[in-house]
């Protein structure tokens, strides 16, 4: 694990999924271990029925931005924007102090029911007469953008979309902003959202066997067979160059690397990202079966399968620290007694050809 020379303090915290709104949602699901997906009656275009997803509900949005500068805005925009104010109001940066935070955003899939939809748009009336407002609202920056000019922020702004690893790939430019010196404090997070055409995938390509249906729930730990269920939302982290503010503890090692070489301890709690894809799953199982030191747990059935869920577990794993409380699922041997404490966590995430984000968080100073 590369171990950072000045580790980076957690601010603030802010979520929302289909697990509900905040922290304290996020907390009540964490203890639960699960939460249910929502199911739908609807069928797609060839018959084939749509399943079930994590979705997420913004309506608390307009708590902190007015009704009217929302009007253009898409959901995977709003997820995003609600995402951010929830964790700059936890951290308690108000709007004056805002001028000098920097936005860094990961996505997986970005606007994707925009995106579609614009193409629907150009399909359908030709590139004359397509949205604009769909296209506008399909540019790749669009949430940061959002977030940036809603919230008053004016600090250096920037998109990364690298699938499994952006979260951690967004986590290292941001670490990189704050010991640069261009900014001290920066609203770090991941989006991505749920659309018919991602749903139609999970249908037709990761449908169990077990009479086409799609899994009932997650199963984080069971590699043998197909168990995901896409799920969206947004999960953000304000990050602060004053130890002193560490609120929920620090960051003091990000790395990327591959499977094959894995750097981080043998004695870590790891919070891996098994979302329930057995091409991802494979290497995790790896870890189950080979490093028997290891302890793992997972939080994917609170939030569902998405790219850049490792944002919630960064989110989780900071409450563990906090909260002095192991959440999740766990492996048989992965248990906390009472006179245990939790001084650090490994959040964990693999993609399908073995390259992983690890990101290693420790209480405050």
């Amino acid at each position: 694990m590369n171990r950072l020379t000045c580790p980076v303090a957690i601010q603030g915290l802010g979520c929302v999924g289909g697990f509900g709104c905040g922290i304290d949602d996020f907390c009540h699901a964490l203890v639960a271990g699960s939460c249910a997906p929502t199911l739908s009656s609807e069928q797609h275009a060839d018959g084939l029925a749509y399943g079930p997803a994590y979705l997420a509900q913004t309506d608390t949005l307009t708590d902190f931005v007015a009704k009217r500068s929302l009007r253009r805005l898409d959901h995977y925009a709003r997820m995003a924007l609600l995402g951010g104010c929830l964790a700059l109001e936890d951290a308690g940066i108000a709007g004056e102090q805002r001028e000098k935070v920097g936005v860094m955003v990961a996505s997986g899939y970005g606007a994707s029911t925009t995106t579609f939809s614009f193409l629907d748009s150009v399909l359908d009336d030709g590139d004359h007469c397509a949205s604009p407002t769909n296209f506008s609202n399909s540019v790749h920056n669009v949430a940061a953008a959002y977030l940036s000019m809603q919230l008053g922020m004016l600090g250096p702004n920037l998109t990364i979309s690298q699938f499994e690893m952006s979260m951690s790939s967004a986590l290292c430019n941001a670490v990189c902003w704050l010991q640069q010196g261009r900014v001290d404090t920066v609203l770090v997070g991941g989006v991505d959202e749920h659309c018919p055409v991602l749903n139609y995938c999970y249908q037709r390509y990761f449908a169990t066997v077990d009479g086409g249906q799609t899994s009932a729930k997650i199963e984080p730990f069971v590699f043998d067979r197909q168990t995901a269920i896409p799920g969206e939302g947004a999960g953000f982290l304000v990050l602060s160059a004053d130890p002193d503010k560490a609120r929920y503890g620090m960051i003091d090692g990000v790395d990327v690397g591959h499977m094959r070489q894995p750097t981080w301890s043998a004695d870590d709690l790891l919070l891996v990202g098994a979302d329930g894809h057995c091409n991802c799953g494979q290497w995790y199982e790896s870890i189950a079966d080979h490093h028997q030191n290891h302890r793992l747990a997972s939080c994917t059935p609170v939030y569902g399968s998405q790219p850049t869920g490792q944002a919630f577990d960064l989110i989780a794993a900071a409450l563990m620290i906090n909260d002095q409380r192991l959440y999740g699922h766990t492996t048989g041997h992965t248990t906390m007694a009472d006179s245990d404490t939790i001084d650090s966590v490994t959040s964990l995430k693999v993609a399908a050809d073995g390259q992983y984000g690890a990101v290693h968080m420790v209480k405050g100073i």
